[in-house]
C-alpha cells in the first residue's frame, strides 16, 4: 500500500511538474509571436512570464525542504535555457524584449539551489552574448537595483557575474558605463553586508564576483587611450576602496573568508595606481576623486562614503599580514620609516586613522592593529623638517584632522572591553599630543576638554594637562619624542600656562551653566582641583606669574565664583540623607580635601599679595 501511495504521488507531482512547463512554454511561445507580430499585448504577456517566475522562485525559496518546488525551479530553468539555445532560436527583436524580465527572473532562482544558480548563470550568459553590451550594464543594474531591496539581496550573484562579463564586450564609453554600474553595485554590496549576516559564504561569493568585476575593469582600462583608461582605473580604486570598507565591517577578520578577501582588493591597488604611503596619507584618494569628479554636476562620489576608510584599513590590513602587504606590492617597514622621518606625512597619516578609530562598526580587532601602527609611525627620533629641510613651526591646516583623531581615540579608551587595547589607545593618544606643536596641542586639549562627554575622560585629559606643566621643570630633552617632540623651539613656559584658567574653569564652571553635580561630575572636579592647586603653588613657590593665577583679581573670582560655591555643593551632598553616606565619602572626601587646600592656598597669596591687582 505504501509503495502504491508513492507512486501516485510520483506521478501527481510528474503531472504537476509537466503542466507547469507546459504554461511556461506556452507563455514564452506567445510572447515571441506577440513580440514578433509587433502587437499591443506584448508588454502585458511579458509581465505575466515575470509573475508567473517570480510564483514559482517565491515557492521554492519560502519552502528549502519542499522537493517538488524545488524540482519545478530546475525544471522550469533547464525549459528556458533550452527555449533560448535551441535551433529554433528567437530573432533579435525577440531575444531583446526577453531581456528586459527573464534575468531578473531566473536570478531569484539562484538561492534555491547550487544547480539553480548554475542554470540561471548560464542563462543570463546567454543574453550577454547576444545583446547590445550598454543595454546590458542597464538592464543587469536595473535588475541589481530592485533586488537590493528585496528580503534576499543574495539572489544577486548570477546578475553580477553577468555584470562582470559584459563589460568586456563594450567598445566604447567604458567609464560612462562604469559610472552607471558602480553605484548599484555599491548598494547591493551595503545591503548584503547587512542582510547576509549569518550567511558568510553568499556574503563572500558576492565580493568575490565583485572584484572579479573590478579586475575586469582594469584589464579594460589597460587597452584604451590614456585619458579614459585613467578615468577607469580612478573609479576602480575608489570601488575597491568602498569593499574594502564593507568587507572588513562585515566579516569578522578571524574568519577564513576575509584575508582571501582583502588579499584580492590589495592586489588591485597598484593596478589602479594606489599606493600604501598615498592611501594613508590621503593624496592617492584626493588624486582619484579629482578625475572621477570632472563633471561638478555629477554625483557619483555619494556612492564611496568610506573610501577614506577604506584606504585607512588597506594600510593597516597589510601590517597584519605580510602577505597582504606583498599582494599590494608594498614594504610595511620602509613606509614606517618613511612616516617616522617626514613630519608633516605622518600628521596626514595620523588624521586618516581617525576614519579607523571613530568607526562603529569595525571589530576591536582592527582597532587594535590600528593603535599598535600608531604607536610603530611615533617611535623614535623627532623629525622637525618637511620636504625643503626646513622647520615646521605651522600645523594649522593638519589641526582639524589631528583633533578628530585624538577624540576618536578617547572613545576607544572609553569603550574598549580590552583594557590591553586601552592602556595602548592613552598610549597613542599622548603620542599624537606630543607630535604636535605645543601652541596647537593646548587648542587640541581645550577642545577635548570642551566636547568630552565623560567626567572620567576629562579628569584623564586635564592629568595630562598638569602633566605637560610639570615637564617644565624637567631637564629638556630633545631626544624622544614623547617628551620634548612638540618643542619646535617654542617657550613651553608661556604656551602651557597662560589658559589653565579656562581649562579648570570649563569644569568648576560648565559652560552651559550652573554648577557640576555629583557623582556625574566627581572625577573631573578632582582633576581640575588639582590642576588649579598644582598651578597655585607652582606660582608661589617659584614666585612666578605667568599663568596670571596670582593676580588678585583672578584669586578673588577662582574663590568666591568657584571654590565658594563648590564647598556649599560638596557639604549639601553629604549632608543629604538620601545618599549612602559610605558611597559619598568615597567620592567626596578627596575632593573635600584638595578644594579646602585650594582655598587655604587662596587666602594665604591674597594675604601675603594685598597690594597685588
Amino acid at each position: 500500500k505504501q509503495a502504491t501511495r508513492d507512486r501516485l504521488s510520483d506521478a501527481m507531482a510528474e503531472k504537476e511538474l509537466s503542466a507547469v512547463v507546459l504554461r511556461l512554454r506556452h507563455s514564452l511561445s506567445s510572447c515571441c509571436k506577440s513580440i514578433e507580430g509587433g502587437e499591443e499585448e506584448t508588454s502585458g504577456l511579458l509581465e505575466e512570464l515575470a509573475s508567473f517566475l517570480d510564483s514559482i522562485s517565491e515557492a521554492a525559496t519560502s519552502e528549502p525542504e519542499n522537493e517538488e518546488a524545488r524540482k519545478n525551479a530546475v525544471e522550469l530553468l533547464l525549459e528556458i535555457q533550452s527555449f533560448l539555445v535551441s535551433s529554433s532560436t528567437p530573432n533579435q527583436a525577440v531575444v531583446d524584449a526577453l531581456s528586459f524580465e527573464l534575468p531578473k527572473a531566473v536570478s531569484k532562482f539562484a538561492g534555491v539551489s547550487d544547480r539553480c544558480l548554475e542554470i540561471a548563470d548560464s542563462i543570463i550568459d546567454w543574453f550577454v552574448g547576444r545583446c547590445n553590451p550598454r543595454d546590458m550594464i542597464c538592464i543587469l543594474s536595473e535588475a541589481l537595483d530592485s533586488l537590493s531591496t528585496s528580503s534576499d539581496p543574495g539572489y544577486a550573484a548570477p546578475l553580477l557575474t553577468g555584470l562582470s562579463k559584459v563589460f568586456v564586450s563594450i567598445k566604447r564609453h567604458h567609464f560612462k558605463q562604469a559610472k552607471l554600474a558602480v553605484p548599484v553595485v555599491l548598494n547591493v554590496l551595503k545591503v548584503v553586508s547587512v542582510e547576509l549576516a549569518d550567511r558568510d559564504a553568499e556574503r563572500v561569493l558576492l565580493f568575490n564576483i565583485a572584484l572579479a568585476m573590478a579586475d575586469s575593469i582594469c584589464v579594460v582600462s589597460t587597452k584604451l587611450d590614456r585619458g579614459e583608461s585613467e578615468e577607469l582605473q580612478s573609479l576602480m580604486g575608489l570601488f575597491i576602496l568602498q569593499i574594502m570598507a564593507l568587507v572588513s565591517a562585515s566579516i569578522p577578520s578571524e574568519q577564513s573568508g576575509c584575508t582571501p578577501l582583502v588579499s584580492e582588493i590589495c592586489k588591485l591597488l597598484p593596478r589602479c595606481g594606489l599606493t600604501y604611503l598615498g592611501l594613508i596619507t590621503e593624496s592617492d584618494v584626493d588624486a582619484k576623486i579629482s578625475i572621477v569628479t570632472k563633471d561638478k554636476e555629477d554625483d557619483i562620489m555619494t556612492s564611496f562614503p568610506d573610501m577614506r576608510l577604506g584606504a585607512s584599513l588597506s594600510v593597516i590590513w597589510g601590517d597584519i599580514s605580510n602577505e597582504i602587504a606583498e599582494q599590494a606590492g608594498e614594504n610595511m617597514s620602509a613606509l614606517k620609516d618613511k612616516l617616522q622621518h617626514n613630519q608633516v606625512q605622518r600628521w596626514e597619516a595620523i588624521g586618516m586613522l581617525k576614519h579607523i578609530f571613530s568607526s562603529v562598526i569595525l571589530p576591536w580587532d582592527i582597532k587594535r592593529h590600528t593603535v599598535e601602527f600608531l604607536l610603530g609611525i611615533t617611535n623614535g627620533s623627532f623629525t622637525p623638517n618637511c620636504h625643503n629641510d626646513e622647520p615646521i613651526t605651522d600645523c594649522s591646516i593638519y589641526m582639524p584632522s589631528l583633533f578628530a583623531t585624538a577624540q576618536a581615540i578617547t572613545k576607544v579608551i572609553m569603550h574598549s572591553p580590552d583594557s590591553t587595547l586601552r592602556k595602548n589607545s592613552f598610549e597613542a593618544l599622548k603620542r599624537v599630543l606630543a607630535d604636535t606643536p605645543i601652541p596647537e596641542r593646548i587648542d587640541i586639549l581645550q577642545a577635548l576638554i570642551t566636547n568630552s562627554d565623560s567626567s572620567s575622560m576629562t579628569a584623564i585629559l586635564l592629568d595630562l594637562v598638569r602633566g605637560e606643566l610639570r615637564k617644565e621643570t624637567l631637564p629638556k630633552k630633545s631626544t624622544n619624542r614623547g617628551d620634548e617632540a612638540g618643542n619646535h623651539g617654542s617657550p613651553t613656559e608661556s604656551a602651557w600656562t597662560e589658559r589653565i584658567l579656562e581649562l579648570v574653569e570649563l569644569v568648576l564652571r560648565p559652560p552651559h551653566g550652573g554648577q557640576p553635580s555629583f557623582p556625574e561630575h566627581g572625577e573631573a572636579v578632582l582633576a581640575a582641583l588639582n590642576l588649579y592647586r598644582f598651578v597655585l603653588m607652582k606660582e608661589s613657590a617659584g614666585k612666578t606669574n605667568k599663568t596670571g593665577v596670582l593676580f588678585r583679581k583672578n584669586l578673588l573670582r577662582v574663590c568666591n565664583e568657584w571654590l565658594v560655591p563648590l564647598r556649599t555643593i560638596v557639604s549639601s551632598t553629604m549632608a543629604d540623607p538620601e545618599n549612602d553616606p559610605d558611597e559619598v565619602a568615597g567620592m567626596l572626601n578627596p575632593i573635600e580635601l584638595v578644594l579646602y587646600h585650594c582655598i587655604e592656598l587662596v587666602e594665604q597669596n591674597l594675604s601675603a599679595n594685598p597690594d597685588s591687582p
